[in-house]
């Protein structure tokens, strides 16, 4: 098999590749704005001998012209914009848009046996109660990331290719250990908490959060590779937000000088009172809670939406399927999350 990954460099396209770099000889496709950062990004692909690395932009009009698609057997497209503060021209640039270059180019692959798109379970967008893993329809959408991932997803539906549609969750872990390679809205908030800064919870308690290692979420993309193509949902049994927050404490309070501070446990507070919140912290201008809060507002309000993802499809599909536990790997995150130094987090949450 020759696969190509889009977004090769990115933290999930790296690890995929590295996942598949014994079977498959693999094509990267990584963007870069001239051959300098190409070439740093050949270095830091460089643990890959014999992985042929190349610009793709999903901005240009013909991204893959380094490509020839007679070569590609396989396709995993995990280039994306994955912020949830997006604009929405710059949502439909990459990830739309961007996703219907890649579809033209695998019409192009006269041996493809396979697309697999990295989507996410946020597509389900604004709907709650049970999702299944089928298309979906416009439920409406919290913000631009949701919908544009819900509009690359029809991008792809709408044609014959062998297409295979990942919801991933939030990935939080690199593995059962704790270990943290990216930082997202989730390290984010517990840190507010942490700090003390925000002491009101928004959202409901009881809607459910599904959380993933990257391990799990590469495992599941190589098992998907060898299934039928259709559409999965990548999670295993989710957690309450009630039972995040509680878990996250109870590590916080292991140490004695968290305690020494006295901070409660959040009171959970309706979308109204968390939007007060909000324009007042705007109002008052500087320090952190601001932007932090800022960050978390085009999030916020799908922790009043509670949904439940069936999973029937990936656990029929994939024989080794093995759901990580979530208390413990909440609880090694937040762990290594206090752990890491301000200088790593600021790096890290930069890249």
């Amino acid at each position: 098999m020759t696969t190509l990954i889009t977004g090769a460099d990115g933290y999930l396209g790296r690890r995929i590749a590295t996942a598949l770099a014994a079977d498959d000889d693999l094509v990267l496709a990584v963007r870069a704005a001239d051959n300098a950062e190409l070439n740093r990004k050949r270095a830091k692909l460089a643990h890959l001998p014999g992985a042929e690395v190349v610009p793709a932009d999903l901005r240009d009009g013909d991204p893959f012209a380094y490509v020839d698609p007679r070569r590609i057997t396989r396709i995993v497209h995990a280039a994306a914009l994955i912020r949830f503060d997006l604009k929405r021209d710059r949502a439909e640039q990459v990830n739309v848009t961007g996703t219907a270059r890649v579809r033209q180019f695998a019409e192009r692959c006269g041996d493809l046996d396979r697309l697999v798109f990295l989507s996410t379970l946020y597509a389900a967008g604004r709907r709650h109660g049970e999702v299944r893993e089928t298309r979906l329809t416009d439920a409406g959408f919290a913000n631009h990331y949701e919908w544009s991932k819900w509009a690359a997803e029809e991008v792809l539906l709408a044609s014959d290719l062998p297409l295979t549609v990942l919801r991933l969750p939030t990935v939080i872990a690199e593995d059962d250990s704790g270990a943290i390679g990216q930082f997202n809205v989730f390290h984010h908030t517990l840190r507010l908490f942490h700090q003390g800064l925000l002491t009101l919870l928004p959202g409901d308690p009881a809607t459910p959060l599904s959380l993933a290692t990257a391990e799990f979420t590469v495992d599941a993309v190589r098992a998907m590779l060898a299934a039928d193509p259709g559409i999965y949902h990548v999670c295993g049994g989710a957690l309450p937000l009630g039972t995040v927050i509680d878990t996250a404490f109870t590590v916080f309070e292991r140490d004695p000088a968290f305690l020494r501070r006295m901070l409660p446990r959040p009171l959970p507070c309706d979308r109204a009172a968390f939007l007060d919140l909000a324009d007042a912290a705007r109002r008052l201008r500087g320090g952190p809670l601001q932007p932090a809060l800022t960050s978390m507002l085009p999030f916020a309000e799908q922790l009043y939406l509670p949904k439940t993802f069936r999973t029937d499809r990936l656990r029929a599909a994939w024989p080794g399927y093995r759901e990580p536990d979530p208390v413990a790997v909440i609880a090694a995150a937040t762990g290594a999350l206090l752990a890491a130094p301000v200088e790593r987090r600021r790096h890290a949450a930069a890249r």
